[in-house]
C-alpha cells in the first residue's frame, strides 16, 4: 500500500536523528494534489476478479497506452507509478473513456470497478483529471511463466518480452488483426508426436492483438514488407496486457518487427527416384458454384489457378487428391483439363473412381500416362465404415520396372456433427469420430494386405501419435515422412495455432524400400487466409495467382526408385 506523507514525515525525521543523509529516493513522488482513495493493486486484487466490483474508486496512475479512437478499445490503459509489493496483483488498469490523455500523461481517474468480459476495468468514469506527467518502465517477462502461474498478474500493464517468440497462428490476423505467438519455436499438437502437452502449449503461447475492434481492417498488420507467415519471429514485443474474448492479449504500444525466419519455399525438397507421388488436399474442390467451394465464377477461377500452380509445383507422376466435388468426372477433368493446357495436351490423365460414396465430396486420382501406366481396373470399398470410400489402383513405371498401387484416402473429419455414443469426443485430445477413424484405418489395412506394394496417401485426419496412424503402423505400414523429414517440418496442417500432421504417406516394408526421399511442401499452413481464392473480406491486392494458401493442407510428396 502507498504510504501516507505522515508516516513518510515520521520515518524522515527518525533517520536524521539517526544520522543518516536524506536521499532523493526518501522523497515522496509528486501527486495529484487530491489523494486517490484506492491503489490500482487494490482494485485488481490478487484474484480474477476485482474486489471491489461495484463500486466507485478513484485511483492515480501513469498512461501507458491510448487506444481512444472510436475504431480501437475507446480507452486508454493506466498504471500505478508506486507499485505495490504483492507479485500477485496487477498495477496497470483499463479505463473505457474518451477523455482526452496522452501516453505518460499522470492521471486521477473516478469511476465504477467492473468485470467487462473478464476484464478489470473502470466504467463508466465520472472522472479524468491530468496533473503532470510521469513515466512507466515495461515489466521484463518471460513465457512460461514461472510456477505454473497465469498472466492475471499482469493485466492492464505495461511489459516487455525481451525472448524470441515465434509466429504460430496467423488464422485471424486478416479478419481480426490478430497473431498468436508463442516461446520455444511453433507449438505443435499434443497427439503428434512431438511431446508436447495442451498445458505446455498454453503456457508458451499469447495472443498479440491491435487493440482495434473492428474487423477486417483496411489496413492488415504484419503485411509490410512482406506477409507474416507461422514461423516468423520477433524478440522484444512491448505492450499492454489486455484480456477479451477468453484470453490474455497483448496490445503493442511499439510496432512488432517480425523476422523472416521461415521464408517461403518455391519448390518442394529434392525426394530424387525415377516416379514422383504426392498427396494434396484441394479444399474443396467444386465446379458446382456456391456450394462448399467458390461462390462465383470468378473465384473458382483463382481457385483452379491456385491449385494448378501447386500441381505444377509438386510435378508428381501419380498425385491423390482429396475433397475433390463428387460430380462423377467433372472436377477433376477440370483439373487435368487446366494443367494439360498449361504443361501440354495429354500430359496428365485421371482415374474414374469405380464407387465414389455418397457424400458431396470424394477423393481423386490423376497421373501422367507417359511416366506411368494403370494395371488392371482401379478399385475401391463398401464398406459402410468409410464416408468417402477410398480409391485403389495399381500403377508400372511405363519405362519397366517395381508395381506399386496407391491408396487415397480421406478419413472421417475430427468435427462433432452428430456424433453420438463412441463418436463423441473422448477427451483424449483426438476429437470426435476417432472410433470411426480406427475402424476406416482398419479396413485400409486389410485392403493394403491384397495389393502389391501398398502406398497410404491422403487426410487421414489423424495425427501421428493417434489411434488411426497406429493401427497403419502396426500393420508393417512405414510413415515416409517420419523417415526423411525432420521433427520440426513435420506438419501438413495448423489448428486452433497448433501444427500437426493430418496427411501421410504410408508405405509398405518392400515399397519402403525404394522410396528416395519424402517432404512436406508447406505452402499453406503457415500462410494466413486472406490470401486464399476467396473475394469475400480478401484485399484484392493480396492475391496471387501461385501456390500460396491454394488450400489449408500442405501437400507430402515422395519420390520412388522403380527401375
Amino acid at each position: 500500500m502507498r504510504r501516507t506523507a505522515a508516516a513518510l514525515a515520521t520515518a524522515l525525521t527518525a533517520g536524521l536523528a539517526a544520522g543518516a543523509q536524506p536521499a532523493a529516493a526518501a522523497e515522496p513522488p509528486p501527486t495529484c494534489g487530491t489523494p486517490a482513495d484506492h491503489q490500482i493493486a487494490d482494485v485488481q486484487g490478487d484474484g480474477e476478479a476485482s474486489p471491489l466490483a461495484g463500486q466507485t474508486v478513484r485511483v492515480e496512475g501513469v498512461v501507458t497506452a491510448d487506444f481512444q479512437r472510436s475504431d480501437q478499445l475507446k480507452g486508454f490503459f493506466v498504471q500505478d507509478p508506486t507499485p505495490d509489493r504483492d507479485p500477485r496483483t496487477s498495477d496497470g488498469l483499463f479505463v473505457y473513456s474518451t477523455e482526452e490523455v496522452a501516453v505518460g500523461d499522470r492521471v486521477l481517474v473516478t469511476g465504477k470497478a467492473v468485470e467487462f468480459n473478464g476484464l478489470t476495468e473502470l466504467s463508466p468514469v465520472s472522472a479524468v483529471d491530468v496533473c503532470g506527467k510521469g513515466r512507466i518502465a515495461p515489466t521484463p517477462v518471460r513465457l512460461p511463466l514461472r510456477g505454473g502461474a497465469t498472466l492475471e498478474r499482469y493485466e492492464g500493464m505495461l511489459l516487455r518480452f525481451a525472448q524470441r517468440l515465434t509466429a504460430t497462428e496467423v488464422y485471424t490476423l486478416g479478419r481480426y488483426g490478430e497473431v498468436t505467438v508463442s516461446a520455444g519455436g511453433r507449438l505443435f499438437q499434443p497427439t503428434d508426436g512431438h511431446g508436447s502437452t495442451q498445458a505446455g502449449n498454453d503456457a508458451r503461447k499469447l495472443l498479440v492483438d491491435d487493440a482495434s475492434n473492428v474487423q477486417n481492417p483496411d489496413t492488415i498488420p504484419y503485411t509490410d514488407p512482406r506477409v507474416l507467415r507461422i514461423g516468423d519471429s520477433a524478440a522484444g514485443l512491448t505492450g499492454v496486457l489486455d484480456y477479451g474474448f477468453g484470453e490474455y492479449r497483448l496490445e503493442p504500444t511499439e510496432t512488432a518487427h517480425f523476422a523472416n525466419t521461415n521464408r517461403r519455399p518455391k519448390k518442394p525438397r529434392h525426394v530424387g527416384g525415377d516416379v514422383r507421388v504426392a498427396s494434396f488436399n484441394t479444399l474443396n474442390w467444386f465446379t458446382t458454384l456456391n456450394r462448399r467451394g467458390a461462390d462465383t465464377a470468378e473465384e473458382q477461377e483463382r481457385q483452379l489457378a491456385k491449385l494448378t500452380a501447386a500441381l505444377k509445383g509438386l510435378n508428381a507422376d501419380v498425385v491423390g487428391l482429396m475433397e475433390v466435388e463428387n460430380n462423377g468426372d467433372t472436377a477433376v477433368k477440370a483439373i487435368v483439363d487446366r494443367l494439360n493446357q498449361e504443361t501440354g495436351a495429354g500430359t496428365y490423365a485421371w482415374v474414374r473412381h469405380p464407387y465414389p460414396g455418397a457424400d458431396e465430396i470424394h477423393v481423386a486420382l490423376i497421373y501422367k500416362p507417359a511416366k506411368v501406366v494403370p494395371a488392371g481396373a482401379a478399385t475401391s470399398s463398401q464398406d459402410p465404415v468409410f464416408d468417402r470410400p477410398p480409391l485403389v489402383q495399381t500403377f508400372r513405371p511405363a519405362a519397366g520396372g517395381t508395381a506399386f498401387t496407391m491408396i487415397v484416402n480421406h478419413f472421417k473429419s475430427k468435427g462433432c456433427g452428430d456424433a453420438t455414443g463412441p463418436d463423441e469426443d473422448q477427451g483424449d485430445g483426438q476429437g470426435c469420430y476417432n472410433a470411426r477413424r480406427v475402424e476406416q484405418a482398419e479396413a485400409i489395412r486389410a485392403i493394403a494386405d491384397g495389393v502389391v506394394n501398398p502406398l497410404v496417401v491422403g487426410d487421414l485426419n489423424a495425427y501421428t501419435a493417434e489411434d488411426p496412424v497406429k493401427v497403419l503402423t502396426a500393420a508393417g505400414l512405414v510413415s515416409q515422412t517420419r523417415r526423411f523429414v525432420r521433427p520440426a517440418d513435420r506438419y501438413s496442417y495448423v489448428f486452433d495455432g497448433q501444427s500437426g500432421e493430418l496427411d501421410h504417406a504410408l508405405a509398405g516394408r518392400s515399397l519402403s524400400r525404394r522410396v528416395t526421399g519424402a517432404t512436406i511442401w508447406h505452402i499453406n499452413s503457415d500462410e494466413p487466409v486472406f490470401l486464399d481464392y476467396n473475394t469475400e473480406f480478401n484485399p484484392p491486392e493480396f492475391y496471387r495467382p501461385d501456390a500460396f494458401r491454394s488450400s489449408d493442407h500442405d501437400p507430402v510428396l515422395l519420390g520412388l526408385n522403380l527401375r
